[in-house]
């Protein structure tokens, strides 16, 4: 079969902004050319568009419809890319003004988010994101949606019409990538279940798209993970075991990147993918200390973060790592490292650090950190040691802190209470499963 050449779509970037929030309007702007070049257009214009309000069925002023027109018409347009939530009528009418299609910034996420997606679990997250957002574009924009569909005989009514057809069918679908997503919450939930059992502690990198979360990710496993300078380099999650200087093994986890206004359908959908960053026992906030509006993407991450009650807000444990310091003057850079000083000294371990996963500068750092603030948790097990467990006790007093423990002098039996990190914990029930009986966690 000869492969055609795929035609080049060219596109206009349009990035509507309210006065008020005039000082993000240039980073938006140039978020959005990034998404729409992610998807391989041609980027022929982009440009601000300042809001006086929000009109209800063309977004913008008419006057300002009409000028984009000519703008869009002058540069040969395919598309125009509003970065906007556009709704399904005010898209609608802007395509039939300015003769282009429209894409607004929710469907533009969708389209990389799809073409990114590998795994079967990923596309089917994607697929159920896509048909949510589908769902309400069903506006009746074509002829065929007016059409009614009948039944036999004189007994049946109007029938059903294809709007309300095309809804069901979508609603349908739906229904069944939710059950098989079930089905992948539930294998996720084994998978964990597993790891509890013979705990490695788990680490998740979490940060805005294109932080550096591959390229940081590779350099502390060196899995290889496709890592490049654009959004959503990395989609589907990937986990490898790393061994830490102090022998500590981890299960480091790399996730879907972050954005502004992240729409609410792939939150969504990729609950099952996002559970894993709740669960984990530390999470690594990536950021790219480079970035003018850092302090914005710190914002938007934590947002997403809050939405499924994961990060520091919701007393999981963080370590700030911010990324590509190879990229920063003299002056920012020690800037930021008063920053990490501060911080670090007032929560009196190591919080937030100045990294560069490119150079591989304070990696060891931030592996310490990770150890250490690991080490913090723990598990306190009330056993009882018959005298013939000699060995048993020789290896608590090796690898666990004595919170108290007695002798009984007629049997030789052991009772004690003993602190472990959730690594020895998991050993010790490994290698003395008819011994170890740990409290309930309220008990301490």
């Amino acid at each position: 079969m000869i492969e055609r050449e795929q035609p080049v779509i060219r596109a206009t970037v349009i990035h509507p902004y309210e006065r008020d929030r005039a000082d993000r309007a240039d980073a938006r702007l140039e978020e959005a050319s990034g998404l729409a070049e992610a998807l391989d257009m041609e980027l022929v214009d982009a440009y601000l568009v300042p809001l006086r309000r929000i009109e209800a069925g063309l977004y913008f002023g008419r006057g300002k419809v009409e000028e984009i027109s000519a703008q869009l018409k002058e540069a040969e347009a395919d598309v125009a890319v509003v970065d906007a939530a556009l709704s399904p009528l005010q898209q609608r009418n802007l395509e039939k003004a300015w003769k282009v299609k429209v894409i607004d910034r929710t469907g533009l996420i969708l389209e990389i988010f799809a073409k990114r997606a590998r795994t079967k679990e990923g596309v089917l997250q994607v697929e159920l994101a896509r048909l949510a957002y589908e769902r309400s574009r069903l506006v009746r924009t074509w002829t065929h949606l007016e059409r009614q569909r009948g039944g036999r005989g004189f007994l049946a009514g109007p029938g059903e019409t294809q709007i309300e057809t095309d809804r069901r069918l979508l609603a349908d679908k739906m229904a069944k990538l939710r059950r098989q997503l079930d089905d992948v919450r539930r294998t996720r939930g084994l998978h964990r279940k597993t790891r509890d059992d013979v705990p490695f502690p788990t680490v998740a990198l979490v940060g805005y798209t294109n932080a550096g979360k591959s390229t940081l990710f590779n350099r502390l496993t060196g899995a290889g993970v496709f890592a490049k300078d654009m959004p959503f380099a990395t989609l589907d999650p990937t986990v490898r075991k790393v061994k830490l200087p102090g022998g500590l093994e981890i299960l480091l986890s790399d996730t879907v990147g972050f954005i502004t206004d992240l729409p609410t359908e792939l939150i969504a959908a990729f609950r099952a993918t996002l559970e894993e960053v709740k669960e984990a026992d530390l999470i690594i906030h990536v950021t790219d200390a480079a970035d003018p509006n850092m302090q914005g993407r710190v914002a938007d991450v934590n947002s997403v973060l809050d939405q499924i009650e994961a990060g520091k807000a919701h007393d999981q444990l963080e370590i700030e790592a911010w990324n590509k310091i190879d990229m920063l003057d003299a002056e920012p850079l020690e800037d930021l490292e008063l920053d990490c000083l501060l911080a670090n000294r007032k929560a009196e371990r190591i919080v937030k650090l100045a990294v560069s996963a490119h150079t591989g500068e304070r990696i060891d750092v931030l592996l310490d950190a990770i150890e250490t603030t690991l080490a913090e948790r723990g598990e306190v097990m009330e056993l009882v040691l018959p005298p013939a467990e000699g060995r048993a006790l020789a290896w608590l007093m090796a690898n666990a802190d004595v919170i108290s423990q007695d002798t009984d002098m007629e049997t030789g039996t052991v009772h004690g209470r003993y602190k472990l990190s959730d690594v020895n914990a998991g050993r010790f029930r490994s290698q003395y499963p008819h011994i170890a009986a740990p409290l309930p966690k309220e008990d301490y």
